[in-house]
């Protein structure tokens, strides 16, 4: 999990470098062509069949749809945004996982953790700080990313278990390509002037080599989230996904010199705090069951 977490920090890291040059839409549609014949070549070398007829069941299309809000809004974050607040925030994405898997989906959720969740949103709102003079409207594609990526993570808790993450993870990375190419067309990105007009470049040497950099360790990535939640205890690996705001913090601090000020990290500390206390709380009301 925390090597998971250390690929996502380094993915996220070349996207944010290479969008200074490349236009968005086609970073994410190059990210996802690579992602895609990386996860068709493991689900092949599984025996496992590319298509199957539950890729067109309602959940697995809902999970494509919340798959590019997460994706584009998240990357339009970490290029309009500092690298540390924006992955700050996603970290609330398990506290709005538990909130919709007990408003969507029937599981049972307690007042103590509705209290933490309430505090993880509270953190939240302390980093993008609405209403004051610091506070900036772009904060808020990373709040959309990280709610198209609970989304995500609900509809694959209700797609069909016979589907496996390396064939999910194929129609997730695939569906960024059609979205960056419509990105293009309509010339829809940041552009050096903070607007949303961008048109097609050809990438330089560099530019490729930060886009393959950025999609082998968001493969990487993936690969190892997998292989962590499906083989260790999940309230034992579970925590160590905040291990990533350590790595965005690190990497945001020598990379691109972000300083977080010091409520920037009070919101931290208060999302990681919710978020621990939510995953004990699970971990004691399973042990009950």
């Amino acid at each position: 999990m925390v090597m998971a977490m250390a690929a996502f920090s380094l993915e996220d890291m070349f996207i944010k470098a290479t969008a200074d040059v490349v236009p968005v839409g086609e970073i994410l549609m190059l990210f996802g062509f690579g992602g895609t014949l990386a996860f068709i070549a493991m689900t092949l070398s599984r025996g496992q069949a590319i298509f199957h007829p539950k890729i067109l069941s309602q959940p697995v299309l809902l999970r494509i749809v919340f798959e590019v809000i997460g994706r584009l809004f998240y990357t339009l974050a970490i290029v309009f945004t500092p690298l540390s607040s924006a992955s700050a925030i996603l970290q609330a994405t398990p506290l709005v996982v538990v909130m919709g898997a007990a408003l969507f989906l029937g599981e049972r959720v307690g007042w103590q953790r509705w209290c933490a969740i309430s505090m993880g949103f509270m953190g939240v709102l302390v980093i993008i700080r609405p209403g004051l003079e610091s506070f900036e409207i772009s904060s808020l594609l990373a709040i959309i990313g990280m709610l198209g990526f609970a989304g995500r993570d609900l509809a694959t808790r209700a797609a069909s278990p016979v589907l496996s993450h390396l064939q999910l993870s194929i129609y997730g990375f695939f569906i960024l390509i059609p979205t960056g190419l419509f990105m293009l067309i309509f010339n829809i990105g940041p552009d050096n002037n903070g607007l949303l007009n961008q048109d097609f470049i050809w990438p330089d040497m560099m530019s490729n080599l930060q886009i393959l950099a950025a999609t082998t360790f968001g493969v990487m990535a993936y690969y190892w989230l997998t292989i962590a939640m499906r083989n260790g205890d999940v309230s034992v690996v579970a925590p160590f996904r905040y291990t990533r705001i350590v790595f965005a913090l690190i990497l945001g601090a020598t990379i691109f010199g972000e300083r977080p000020d010091n409520v920037t990290l009070l919101g931290i500390v208060i999302i990681v705090a919710s978020g621990l206390y939510t995953l004990l709380r699970n971990k004691r009301a399973s042990a009950k069951c």
